[in-house]
């Protein structure tokens, strides 16, 4: 599985590098890079520092709300611990999947009530996360991690095995992150 390294929805990250320490490329524009079945496309800023972390071992929530940090003026300590329990569908209990709750994660820093009350902002916020949800469904046919990967029950220790000699990270987690995070850029 990507280059040897465990993952997080199955063991303790790495230490990944800082934002600051990602190459200038990945955070001052896009590139290209290979998009997997031999397509290539253009991975913005947020897509690349996503895809760094989560490749890093940090769990999918976790790589999508980093990648939005600047945007929010969150600490990426404090991103990443927030979004912890997120993956694997919510403590590996494989619910909704952790790239999408981390997408909501985004909607709620961009557009969610504040102590000034306004339910306005309540209302648009449910109205972003439906939209990215069904977007998201729409392209991957599900928001929940268990259908996102029939088989592997991540809960056990024989799951988490199998899915790591699948390289389940790479065929499918890593292409939700990277859905999740494209589907936020578009919605701003």
């Amino acid at each position: 599985m990507g280059g040897g390294r465990d993952h997080a929805c199955w063991r303790q990250p790495e230490e990944a590098p800082s934002a600051e320490a990602l190459p200038a490329a990945a955070i001052d524009k896009p590139h290209v890079r290979g998009a997997g079945f031999g397509q290539y496309t253009t991975m913005s800023a947020a897509t690349e520092i996503a895809t760094t972390r989560f490749l890093g071992g940090y769990n999918c929530a976790q790589a999508v709300l980093c990648a939005f940090c600047a945007e929010a003026s969150l600490s990426e300590n404090a991103a990443l611990k927030i979004a912890t329990g997120l993956g694997a569908g919510m403590g590996r209990k494989q619910e909704v999947c952790g790239a999408v709750t981390g997408g909501i994660l985004v909607l709620g820093l961009r557009h969610g009530r504040d102590s000034t009350g306004d339910r306005s902002a309540a209302e648009l916020t449910y109205l972003k996360t439906r939209e990215l949800m069904d977007r998201f469904a729409a392209r991957h046919g599900s928001c929940l991690c268990r259908e996102l990967l029939p088989g592997y029950d991540l809960g056990t220790e024989e799951g988490q095995r199998r899915a790591k000699a699948d390289d389940v990270v790479n065929k499918v987690c890593r292409p939700c992150v990277q859905t999740v995070v494209e589907i936020l850029e578009d919605m701003q």
